[in-house]
């Protein structure tokens, strides 16, 4: 029995299914859009067109003003206000993003070219040793001299804990690890932060920030360039060894420029991140290093829910991050789909 190649491929869709297929895309269109409209629409609203109820349509059911623009950009004010969040906004998920991913690359580089075997007694001893050092800066002892108690008191113990215990974990087990310390909520280890940068007289620095959000950060780093790395294979960098390449020009010429969309989708997904973040930036931030998030939590506390100030301040804080999607939407869709599908 014969089949045509028309009926025999599976991927071939009826009229029926492809309009199902794009009534449903179209409802979750809208539904993904909306928000981003409503927000527009309000921005362009009077307080008295926000309290009378929804509206939607733009001259037909309200007319447009730029009252909202004007109270919030308007003023020297009010820009002084809004300008300097904006500012540290942009410059502290711009540096901890790249800072994030330039560590992050190389210890997943290594993750997945390198064979690691640390023991799991140092690294308990190690913890422990550190957290001993934040108890005596937490006392009031001198930073300096606590950080030395725990470097000598963990090289001490490890010389006879590395005798006793065998045991040894993998380098599956170290990027699980990493992974496990992201999803730990940051509020549970927040009042540890803030008690060392303020011995460290960090507070209301955009040093703290930029720290804080690349140590929070890294982990998702790690685990999506190790799944990108994983996919490039190994004979290419072997091939370049063979014709006297080091070990840092492979992964400088080689690695880096076909891990490009990797490197783009996870630089984005981790500025996202440190763009709206607000428990950090709200322990840690001042009125110097105010951030974007924490403003307009300020604004609603302050004043009231005034939504039509709120759209505005919301709008100018998502368009950056929408803009560079949209450009470096090739790049995305590429680097989240590499090692979805293995073997």
């Amino acid at each position: 029995m014969r089949f045509s190649a028309r009926a025999a491929n599976p991927f071939r869709l009826s009229l029926g299914v492809k309009l199902l297929s794009y009534a449903v895309l179209l409802i979750w269109t809208f539904v993904v859009l909306f928000p981003l409209y409503w927000l527009f629409v309000t921005s362009f609203k009077l307080p008295i067109d926000v309290s009378a109820g929804p509206t939607y349509l733009p001259t037909v059911d309200f007319q447009p003003s730029l009252h909202a623009w004007q109270e919030m950009l308007g003023s020297t004010d009010s820009a002084n206000i809004f300008w300097r969040p904006y500012a540290t906004t942009i410059s502290v998920g711009l540096t901890s993003s790249v800072v994030a991913l330039i560590i992050g690359a190389g210890a997943a580089y290594a993750l997945t070219r390198f064979e690691y075997r640390p023991k799991p007694a140092l690294i308990v001893t190690f913890i422990l040793c550190g957290v001993l050092a934040a108890v005596l800066i937490g006392l009031q002892v001198p930073w300096l001299f606590a950080v030395s108690v725990g470097v000598v008191l963990y090289f001490l113990l490890a010389q006879g804990i590395g005798r006793r215990f065998k045991g040894t974990m993998g380098n599956s087990d170290i990027a699980f690890w990493l992974i496990s310390q992201r999803i730990l909520p940051p509020v549970t280890v927040i009042i540890p932060i803030y008690i060392l940068f303020q011995q460290f007289g960090l507070l209301d620095t955009p040093q703290a920030l930029i720290i804080a959000y690349c140590a929070a950060n890294l982990p998702i780093v790690i685990w999506f360039l190790r799944d990108y790395f994983q996919s490039i294979p190994v004979e290419l960098e072997e091939s370049a060894f063979i014709d006297g390449a080091s070990r840092f020009r492979a992964f400088h010429r080689i690695i880096l420029p076909l891990a490009v969309p990797g490197l783009v989708a996870t630089f984005l997904i981790v500025l996202v991140f440190s763009w709206n973040e607000y428990t950090m930036a709200l322990f840690l931030s001042g009125s110097r290093t105010q951030t974007m998030p924490l403003l307009v939590s300020a604004q609603n506390a302050t004043r009231g829910p005034q939504w039509w100030n709120i759209s505005v301040l919301v709008l100018l804080m998502v368009s950056p991050l929408v803009l560079m999607a949209v450009l470096l939407e090739r790049y995305i869709a590429k680097g989240l789909l590499v090692g979805a599908v293995k073997g």
